[in-house]
């Protein structure tokens, strides 16, 4: 009797048809597990296995982890809009739509919140993944729609508040601290929104804009 070996038996793991399939495959399989395990515990053998590959062919797409990790750090252009967009209109009630925006960006879909979760726990033991981070939240997000705002120290301003919305999310998402990770999003936008606001906007500017 001849025994007919099941095809997914015998077939080898290797290149997909389709080298931008296989490529986005990786990545897919790249993002999800930095932002599950972070930089260190990830590998390349894990990568692979999740995305179906061997990883001899991972490092044929990318040299090391750190390559790998800098490729799945694309935050989409829709994130940075959404949170850009929270800057837009009075000073009244800032805070709130900037911390709301911020929870968005990090928390609504996976598209944004696997890179920047990924981002943040590769940036406790990887250079490069902090200088992402620091580069993303101060430079792409806030210095500019803070500066738009004529306020003194802007700069100071944005380190300021990335600290604030960087700590909460490390307390949410990394850490898990109960209290947290059990409030809803409204409840964390009114508690979290007159903090940010007062370092967004300086008293005597909110009293100006409140005398006209």
């Amino acid at each position: 009797m001849t025994v007919h070996a099941h095809p997914s038996t015998t077939a080898r793991r290797g290149r997909r048809p389709g080298t931008n399939t296989t490529r986005q495959a990786i990545l897919d399989a790249a993002r999800a597990r930095f932002a599950t395990d972070g930089f260190t515990a990830t590998t390349i053998r894990r990568v692979a296995a999740d995305a179906g590959v061997d990883a001899s062919l991972v490092m044929q797409f990318f040299r090391s982890k750190s390559e790998l990790f800098a490729a799945v750090m694309a935050v989409p252009a829709e994130a940075l809009t959404h949170f850009s967009a929270a800057f837009e209109g009075t000073d009244d009630r800032l805070g709130e739509r900037v911390v709301g925006a911020f929870l968005d960006v990090w928390e609504a879909t996976s598209s944004s919140s696997e890179p920047l979760m990924a981002m943040l726990r590769g940036a406790i033991v990887n250079d490069q993944a902090n200088e992402q981070l620091r580069e993303f939240l101060q430079e792409r997000l806030l210095i500019d729609n803070i500066a738009a705002r004529d306020v003194d120290e802007p700069t100071l301003r944005a380190g300021i508040v990335s600290s604030m919305l960087v700590g909460l999310m490390v307390g949410r998402g990394i850490v898990g601290v109960p209290t947290l990770t059990d409030a809803d999003r409204d409840t964390l936008v009114a508690l979290v929104g007159p903090a940010v606001q007062s370092v967004l906007i300086p008293a005597t500017t909110a009293r100006d804009e409140g005398n006209r």
